[in-house]
């Protein structure tokens, strides 16, 4: 983090500052335990825990100030705010300000963490690059990530996710993006978006703070985002499968295990390459890192080779080889369209092909529909057997018809594994996150 004063961080959040407002800062952190000498410490009262109770813990670590909504009952240097959360989100934005390097963007119902990662690895051919790091994508997660910044980073990448209308707008106040990137429209959080034209209203909410001069970046296969025509006279760059479109792909070959090889073009570049993640919707994932790429003056090598170091993050696409079968652990989160594109790449094994899985949440009104629709289109796929996990499933049970199996449990699903599953077999394990399918994988291993 770039030092800055007391007084810098008192009058960025409207606090009101006891102590000396020339003391320097060179942290700023939430977790106490992360706290160290030049730390300020932002106490935080959650659901379960008050960051209040830290505070001395974290002063005798080394921490000159503390961000709080009531008095510290220790001697340190403090800001009184009403709102510790708001407050990081205005000194967030504060932070930010103090940058000249290109900021990009990025959000989208499925893969923006994917799209992250492999822009990253684009842009780190040329610049060094700061990024999000892990799912730190909230209202909590974002100014974080500011925070990380340092006088030694030439572009950031900043992932950015909602749940509900006006949380985008908020994060676009403070990431002010030079490049919006969004990667698709799909079934995310409709309990609190209705339907996915909530989803493209409050994803394009990303557009407010988009700088006079900057660019939107935006999947043309997508059946919402082709509608965006403009926003205040910035013309999106598409990129897709169409010839047509600025950036496109061909001559697409899924390798399974070894990723995905195509041809990207843009202008008179073709760049062929293997990515080095399963499914064909990376595809689309790489053409969006090669557009921002070219437009931060990236060459044709330096865009092959970005793509070709790609390493994914956590639970997405990892491939486990055990006990004589091949388990796809993309447990970390699900949605209809996510789950689907994990189901294309599992009918493109040979053997028997397994789909495990499991409820996924938040999808409002439709969610028995849709998880009706994700069993018969494992069905339609070809997939060899279904089973299914947690009451919202049972339904996706059902549209699979004959051959699939519930559970209401993940301990019942567990308990039968070892019957159901076999040498040979690829298997797919995908849930949303709260349904604890890591323990699935972890019994698998």
């Amino acid at each position: 983090m770039k030092p800055i004063t007391l007084r810098e961080v008192a009058t960025a959040c409207s606090g009101t500052l006891y102590g000396d407002p020339d003391i320097i800062i060179t942290s700023i952190v939430t977790d106490s335990r992360k706290a160290t000498t030049g730390s300020l410490f932002a106490a935080i009262k959650g659901e379960r825990v008050d960051g209040h109770r830290f505070i001395p813990m974290t002063v005798d670590q080394g921490a000159v100030c503390v961000l709080c909504e009531d008095a510290p009952e220790v001697d340190v240097p403090y800001i009184k705010v009403d709102s510790t959360l708001i407050a990081l989100k205005g000194i967030a934005e504060y932070y930010r300000s103090l940058f000249t390097i290109p900021f990009i963007g990025v959000t989208g119902s499925v893969g923006k963490t994917s799209t992250k990662e492999l822009i990253s690895s684009v842009l780190s051919q040329k610049y060094n690059v700061h990024k999000t790091a892990g799912n730190f994508n909230n209202e909590l997660g974002v100014p974080l990530t500011l925070f990380g910044l340092d006088e030694s980073h030439e572009a950031a990448v900043i992932e950015m996710g909602i749940s509900g209308f006006d949380e985008m707008t908020r994060l676009s106040k403070m990431v002010r993006p030079d490049i919006s990137v969004i990667t698709n429209i799909g079934y995310c959080h409709l309990e609190n978006l209705g339907d996915r034209d909530g989803v493209l209203k409050a994803k394009t909410e990303m557009f407010t703070y988009l700088k006079d001069n900057g660019k939107i970046i935006l999947c043309h296969d997508d059946d919402k985002l082709s509608t965006v025509t403009d926003y205040k006279g910035i013309r999106p760059i598409f990129y897709g499968t169409d010839p047509a479109d600025e950036y496109y792909a061909d001559e697409i070959e899924e390798l399974l295990l070894d990723g995905v090889r195509c041809t990207l073009h843009h202008g008179d570049s073709a760049i062929t390459v293997t990515i080095p993640a399963m499914g064909r919707h990376n595809v689309l994932n790489a053409l969006c890192a090669m557009a921002v790429g070219k437009q931060l003056g990236l060459t044709d090598d330096e865009i092959k080779r970005g793509i070709e170091s790609f390493k994914n993050v956590g639970s997405r696409n990892n491939i486990i080889h055990t006990r004589g079968m091949t388990v796809i652990d993309d447990c970390y989160n699900a949605n209809p369209t996510s789950t689907k594109a994990g189901l294309n790449t599992l009918s493109n094994f040979s053997g028997r092909t397994v789909a495990l899985l499991g409820d996924m949440k938040e999808l409002g009104t439709d969610e028995l529909t849709l998880h009706k629709e994700v069993g018969a289109y494992a069905k339609e796929k070809g997939i060899g057997m279904l089973i299914a996990v947690g009451a919202l499933s049972r339904t996706t049970a059902e549209g699979y018809g004959e051959g699939a199996v519930h559970f209401d449990t993940v301990d019942e699903c567990i308990a039968s594994l070892g019957e159901l599953l076999k040498e040979g077999d690829a298997v797919l394990v995908k849930a949303s996150h709260s349904m604890h399918f890591d323990k699935i994988v972890e019994s698998l291993k």
